[in-house]
């Protein structure tokens, strides 16, 4: 049985950690580096970096904050934000990142996920999946709207067909974003995280809405998501990582213990 993964996000703008509730009244909280040691030194699996404003901004991502990152940690680091192409790509995993994420230009331009697929490898690209909750309809049959732009963008794609799309134009992950869900600390939508897990064969990431264990054991179980990506309850010390994997173990869940 493979393990579960526990992952923290961390959200980058102007060079510091931020945190938002639902994509919005973003705050600054700390410093991106530091943090990444911190959570590596104390057993987190992985770790994602998002500079949140590059796509908006429509600017390139901060290299040197990600060599930064790299150079402190020891364990898969993956980085999204502002790339537009495969060279974006190779910068960032010759900066240290493990692992690319592609959101906004992958919507703008699909065959971005199969290019860079073919240069550094399925395993090496994530494609991370914005989603807003929406009325059903024609276009949106599942009810989960894709948004781009730090969800500032409607685009009308349905979030399912567009997590199958993806995985046929060679994303090796996929992670999945509650817009609804993000920050508020209310739990997972594990509606929406059980919906494309089952309809892909990639590992799928559950991001947005934990706020104590009990959340991650139900993404992990009922939403059938492959790790549980945390920000808020780590980066304000209500819960620690060792305590977090403690609780999955306990319930059954093969988890990497670290001590």
């Amino acid at each position: 049985m493979l393990s579960k993964r526990i992952i923290s996000c961390l959200d980058v703008r102007d060079g510091k950690l931020a945190k938002s509730v639902k994509f919005v009244d973003t705050k600054d909280i700390g410093d991106p580096i530091e943090t990444a040691k911190k959570y590596y030194d104390e057993g987190i699996d992985e770790l994602v970096f998002y500079d949140i404003t590059a796509s908006s901004d429509k600017r390139a991502i901060m290299i040197d904050v990600v060599s930064n990152v790299a150079s402190q940690i020891f364990i898969p680091f993956s980085v999204g934000g502002g790339l537009r192409s495969v060279e974006d790509c190779m910068k960032v995993r010759m900066a240290g990142a493990e692992k690319v994420n592609l959101n906004t230009a992958a919507v703008s331009n699909p065959e971005l996920i199969r290019e860079t697929s073919l240069t550094l490898g399925a395993q090496a690209v994530v494609l991370s999946m914005d989603v807003l909750r929406v009325e059903k309809s024609d276009s949106i049959p599942s009810g989960f709207e894709i948004v781009t732009h730090g969800g500032r963008t409607h685009t009308g794609i349905d979030a399912v067909e567009w997590a199958c799309k993806g995985e046929s134009l060679g994303a090796g992950e996929l992670v999945i974003n509650s817009i609804d869900a993000d920050g508020t600390k209310d739990g997972f939508d594990i509606p929406l995280t059980r919906t494309i897990a089952e309809s892909v064969t990639i590992p799928v990431i559950a991001s947005g809405g934990g706020g104590k264990p009990e959340h991650l054991y139900e993404v992990l179980t009922q939403g059938k998501a492959d790790a549980a990506l945390v920000a808020s309850i780590l980066h304000y010390g209500e819960y620690t990582i060792k305590g977090l994997k403690k609780y999955l173990s306990e319930k059954g869940l093969s988890i990497r213990m670290t001590w």
